[in-house]
């Protein structure tokens, strides 16, 4: 399904099996750096207002009409301008800012939201260039079918990223067939999150829904399924706060304790 990491997987393949990302193309991940950050921010002003929460400094208000204003020149030109820089940076640390990007389940955010904003002393850099992990933690929503090389072992793998929205779906479901494995990637962060194109339903439910579609489908009969359960880091940090009873209403939280303990053992 949609943000539950597939590309990602597909960057750290050439990232571990293929020398990386040279200098020059991590120059052209730059603009996507930049929009990834604005769009982050602009995402979180707009949800203060329907969440209704107030600036901690009144001042921020002023600020937020100046990102409105600037940043569709900025996304145009790739750029990140150093007026920009800074009133992302003074929204970023407002405690109003702060209290709503806790509250994201309850809107559309990128997973790196925090990855970048945290860092953009770095990024607004005249002379910035994106790391392999600036590279890695980009989110560009993949449309059609994206083929990916690389050899491991003397083994050669073609690996197909095709776009898990559901609009996409049809454009590759019929392709696979005679594909050796599929890979299939589950958000396990996104147990309490909804989808971007249908706000009525769990992110989670959609994905055990296509699963079980893609493992009953006539075109995989004989192709070996892998599921590959993904974000665990930001699923450990939202369970503490995040119940699982949101995704799965016979969850307790006594229960919910267990499930996380046992996770923890099993990758210690």
């Amino acid at each position: 399904a949609g943000e539950s990491g597939k590309s990602t997987i597909v960057k750290q393949m050439k990232i571990i099996h293929e020398d990386g990302y040279s200098e020059d193309e991590c120059k052209q991940y730059r603009a996507v750096v930049y929009s990834n950050t604005i769009q982050s921010i602009m995402a979180i002003v707009k949800a203060m207002a329907s969440l209704k929460i107030d600036y901690i400094n009144p001042s921020r208000a002023d600020d937020a009409q100046q990102l409105f204003a600037l940043s569709a020149a900025a996304e145009e030109q790739g750029l990140l301008p150093g007026e920009l820089a800074s009133v992302m940076r003074r929204l970023w640390g407002d405690n109003g800012i702060q209290s709503c990007f806790a509250r994201s389940r309850e809107y559309q955010l990128n997973d790196s939201a925090a990855y970048y904003l945290n860092d953009l002393e770095r990024i607004a850099k005249s002379d910035y260039i994106p790391s392999q992990q600036d590279v890695l933690r980009t989110r560009v929503k993949t449309t059609g079918i994206v083929e990916t090389h690389f050899t491991f072992k003397e083994l050669h793998f073609k690996m197909f990223d095709v776009g898990g929205q559901r609009s996409e779906r049809k454009k590759w479901i019929h392709c696979f067939e005679g594909v050796t494995a599929i890979i299939f990637c589950v958000a396990l962060s996104a147990y309490d999150l909804v989808l971007a194109e249908d706000e009525e339903m769990n992110r989670m439910h959609e994905s055990m829904k296509l699963f079980d579609s893609i493992c009953n489908n006539k075109w995989f009969t004989e192709t070996s399924i892998i599921l590959f359960l993904n974000k665990k880091d930001l699923f450990e940090e939202k369970i503490t706060s995040s119940p699982l009873a949101i995704c799965f209403p016979r969850v307790h939280r006594s229960q919910q304790t267990v499930v996380f303990s046992k996770g923890r053992c099993l990758t210690a």
